[in-house]
């Protein structure tokens, strides 16, 4: 248990929250790197980096299973995250961090196949300045 508590233990742990908050499942990863800089405060641009790799991972990790979808699937995709990316391309990945509508949103470019490098730097600047904010508000 104190390895968990370590700097070291609490960045893998971000770093699986942060990763997993970005697929379809529902965890907050602002609060987990809350929790790690009240922790750790000194280790905020190495929390910031660890929570940003994480969660753009994750997000192209659903990027990746949209690119599994055939084709011809438009049923259970988000009419709204499929607009955005029709209308604005890759730079609406940006946005890809949203709750709710960011899964949306990273499925969909894969589905759409947007370019995976230009929606890999969107995801990962929308997700890094997110986590800038969270990271000045707590220290």
């Amino acid at each position: 248990m104190e390895s968990l508590l370590s700097p070291e233990g609490g960045l893998v742990g971000l770093a699986a929250a942060s990763f997993l908050a970005a697929t379809l499942v529902p965890l907050p990863s602002e609060a987990a790197l809350f929790a790690y800089l009240q922790l750790n405060p000194q280790h905020a641009a190495l929390a910031v980096a660890v929570a940003t790799l994480g969660n753009t991972a994750g997000g192209m990790t659903s990027y990746l299973l949209g690119r599994l979808v055939p084709e011809r699937t438009t049923a259970k995709l988000d009419p709204r995250a499929l607009g955005w990316l029709r209308r604005y391309g890759s730079p609406a990945t940006v946005f890809a961090w949203l709750p709710i509508v960011g899964d949306a949103l990273s499925v969909a470019a894969g589905w759409l196949r947007v370019n995976w490098i230009a929606a890999l730097g969107f995801m990962a600047v929308g997700r890094l300045a997110r986590y800038v904010v969270v990271a000045a508000v707590t220290i």
